[in-house]
């Protein structure tokens, strides 16, 4: 098995931005572990908000170029629970890894991922597209520019949350969720609820900071809207302390460590009486096409990365109105471009 590093600079469509960053550009780490004419591909994208550069990513693999390579792969749950140990402080490399090994694992099977887990893709949610924060009218734009019918719709300003909402409402028909990241308090979020709620707002996800506990319980408790949490859930660990104070969980996958832990997180999540969504970090069609191999265990989906950027580097799944197309390719289906 051979391992090969892929960096690549994903351009977005528009400025995306979020409470706390903005970008235009995504840099991203493609990982191909190559055993003859089969490739198997991963994907993790830089973030500086968790410390992660490609470089780092690069540097933790590259130190265990001769146990990747020299490995059977036989399972890749036994694969990353080998290659954990050594990636614990990068979980961003350690899901590129992991990505790549489940897709050339499937691949040797000469089956979708999906259906080596016995999956029924039937099942899956239909994925949301997201709109930036920005100004009201810039957000009423790239909404219109993109007719969908749910929409994830990033907030984050009090000022003006309520107010760009309503201007949202005005002009679509569709469902929407709202993604405060960390930029309310708690107060705040029981004062917007009831009118999201009225605007067609189905959850409010991460509205306060991952350190606020307490403020997590009073929303659980009193909240009209469920409340998902994101980043108060990034390790498996993360998932149980969430029962109680969030009424579901957003699980990614390069926060996690990839498809290995993402699995048992959501099991964990079912057992506890959460919800379930998985999330993006804006990866292309290699990183999206292994996220949606989870598609049928989930309630919510949001996989539009591939949609925001404007030289996707890979094909994969595509999109029907908000429904995952899965490729005709086997194991997660994505096939580098490069």
């Amino acid at each position: 098995m051979q391992l090969i590093f892929h960096r690549v600079d994903l351009r977005l469509k528009h400025t995306f931005t979020i409470a706390h960053d903005s970008r235009d550009v995504q840099p991203s780490l493609l990982v191909e572990l190559r055993d003859g004419e089969l490739s198997g591909y991963g994907e993790a994208t830089a973030t500086r908000y968790y410390g992660i550069t490609i470089d780092g990513m690069v540097e933790a693999i590259e130190q265990l170029r001769d146990r990747i390579e020299a490995h059977e792969l036989a399972d890749p749950a036994v694969f990353w629970a080998e290659m954990q140990p050594y990636l614990a402080s990068n979980p961003f490399a350690l899901c590129a890894l992991d990505q790549a090994a489940w897709d050339l694992w499937a691949k040797r099977q000469q089956k979708p991922l999906y259906a080596c887990w016995n999956l029924d893709p039937s099942r899956s949610p239909l994925t949301n597209y997201t709109i930036g924060l920005d100004t009201p009218d810039r957000m009423v734009s790239k909404l219109l520019e993109w007719p969908w019918p749910l929409y994830k719709v990033k907030l984050g300003r009090p000022d003006t949350d309520l107010d760009v909402m309503r201007a949202l409402r005005a002009h679509t028909s569709a469902r929407f969720r709202v993604d405060a990241n960390c930029g309310w308090t708690a107060e705040q979020t029981l004062a917007f609820a009831p009118e999201l709620a009225e605007l067609g707002v189905e959850f409010i996800e991460q509205p306060l900071l991952a350190t606020d506990w307490s403020g997590a319980r009073q929303l659980a408790d009193q909240s009209p809207l469920p409340i998902i949490a994101d980043e108060s859930c990034i390790v498996e660990s993360d998932v149980t302390r969430c029962a109680g104070y969030f009424h579901g969980v957003n699980i990614k996958l390069t926060k996690c460590g990839g498809l290995t832990p993402a699995r048992r997180m959501i099991a964990t999540a079912r057992s506890l009486g959460l919800r379930v969504m998985v999330g993006c970090m804006t990866e292309s069609s290699v990183g999206i096409s292994a996220i949606a191999q989870l598609l049928p265990l989930l309630d919510y989906a949001d996989l539009d990365g591939s949609l925001l950027i404007a030289n996707d580097p890979a094909t994969g799944v595509t999109f029907n109105n908000g429904r995952v197309i899965y490729a005709s390719e086997n194991g997660t289906g994505a096939r580098l471009m490069l």
